[in-house]
């Protein structure tokens, strides 16, 4: 089984007049793998998979796969659902599309137990069982967190599942997890503290900033997974502001925005109930966003 690590992107979803448009996705897509990402990640939380139709999110894994069909990017995809009956057949969408893996957010709302927990992924990774299977933790949007035991006793039981993308912003889970199976492939969630979290054995993150910036974020992941903390230390050092302005509002409203001003999606619109940042916050994000060196399409 080929396991997915390294630097991944959870990307933007691009909208026109109300569509999804497929030309700019694409072009976002050749963006990343320009810029030496190792992954991108279509329909998760940043691409507003909450209100993405599922005849939207098969188009958006389709183009993904194509666009990176002969390239060294991989495509890991959003597959969840607080429905585990719709979680499965997500899953089983996403490997007819042809990704490379699946990520599959804790279910939200439902607030289940641990044994809930543990049912629910297992039932999904199962229904694919060829498929790499990462789960993602954020309690912050969940109200429920995968405890250490249930992610150590889902990684022991189920075959494919081999990772976890933690969103929790705790250091201290992610030191439990590794310290517990070294095996364990965790991904940073937080932008803010990908140093940290690879500095300790992560094996890799998942970025928003990196819509943004794929090229200073896969250096800093290229640094640490070598051993050089020192380069990426630095690095996580510089892009604080930007990651703390791309957070000043609900994720992806500020990276939407970001995008935006950087001239690389032609129109800013977002699904409902998410609207455009406040104007004061936009002016925030200028001014911190004039510090960078921005790639072009």
């Amino acid at each position: 089984m080929n396991l997915i690590t390294g630097s991944t992107t959870a990307l933007i979803t691009p909208f026109k007049n109300g569509k999804l448009d497929e030309h700019k996705y694409a072009q976002l897509i050749k963006r990343q793998i320009k810029n030496g990402i190792n992954a991108v990640c279509p329909v998760g939380t940043t691409g507003e998979s909450a209100t993405l139709t599922y005849e939207e999110d098969r188009i958006c894994m389709e183009i993904a796969v194509e666009v990176c069909r002969g390239t060294n990017t991989k495509v890991l995809a959003g597959a969840g659902s607080n429905s585990t009956a719709e979680a499965v057949e997500a899953a089983k969408v996403a490997q007819r599309c042809g990704v490379d893996a699946i990520f599959s957010v804790a279910p939200y709302y439902n607030k289940p137990s641990q044994e809930g927990l543990y049912q629910h992924y297992k039932a999904i990774a199962e229904a694919v069982p060829e498929l790499p299977f990462m789960l993602y933790n954020v309690p912050g949007r969940t109200v429920v967190d995968i405890s250490a035991d249930t992610v150590i006793r889902l990684f022991d039981d189920v075959q494919n599942i081999y990772g976890i993308k933690e969103a929790t912003g705790s250091l201290e889970r992610t030191i439990e997890l590794l310290s517990r199976r070294p095996e364990l492939k965790v991904f940073s969630g937080d932008d803010a503290i990908d140093y940290p979290i690879l500095a300790n054995g992560g094996a890799g993150i998942t970025s928003v900033t990196s819509n943004l910036l794929p090229d200073m974020k896969s250096k800093l992941v290229e640094y640490a997974l070598s051993g050089n903390f020192a380069a990426a230390k630095t690095l996580n050092d510089t892009l604080f502001p930007i990651n703390k302005a791309l957070f000043l509002e609900s994720n992806p409203v500020m990276i939407k925005a970001a995008m935006h001003i950087a001239g690389l999606i032609d129109t800013l619109e977002y699904r409902l109930p998410l609207v455009a940042p406040s104007s004061d916050n936009m002016r925030k994000l200028e001014t911190v966003m004039k510090n960078y060196d921005i790639k072009g399409l």
